[in-house]
């Protein structure tokens, strides 16, 4: 019974740890409003600018703007796919918790059905008085 109740700790335990996905959409939703702030703090700069240098950084840094825009929609495209797989993976550590807890119930009622029988038995055998029963702790004892 300690094993079981250790088990079934567990068990609950690992059922509490999981991801909300409300919590996941919030930080979500915050990291593309600093993202928005950052351009709009951004095009503000650049219109304090005078156009002559708006220009020339605009011809200096072109090959770095496009590279930029690959490595953003990469990195874009990583993020998707990484949180892709973290749901599937909360999926299927979800999943295994919840088996380990039917496989938990279902050896716990085995035992209990198998100790009710048992139970059942030497009462039986107890009211016929056909039989001597002993029990396994005085034959230990002794």
């Amino acid at each position: 019974m300690d094993a079981i109740a250790r088990a079934q700790q567990r068990i609950e335990n690992a059922a509490a740890g999981r991801t909300d996905p409300a919590a996941f959409d919030a930080a979500l939703q915050r990291a593309r409003i600093a993202v928005e702030a950052l351009a709009t703090t951004t095009a503000r700069f650049e219109a304090g600018l005078p156009v002559a240098i708006q220009d020339g950084l605009r011809e200096h840094f072109r090959p770095s703007a496009r590279h930029l825009a690959e490595v953003r929609g990469l990195t874009n495209q990583v993020i998707r796919r990484l949180e892709r797989i973290e749901g599937d993976l909360l999926t299927e550590r979800h999943a295994r918790v919840d088996d380990l807890s039917l496989l938990v119930d279902l050896i716990s009622s085995s035992w209990r059905s198998v100790e009710e029988r048992l139970v059942r038995l030497e009462e039986g055998l107890k009211r016929d008085n056909g039989a001597v029963v002993y029990s396994l702790e005085g034959r230990q004892a002794g």
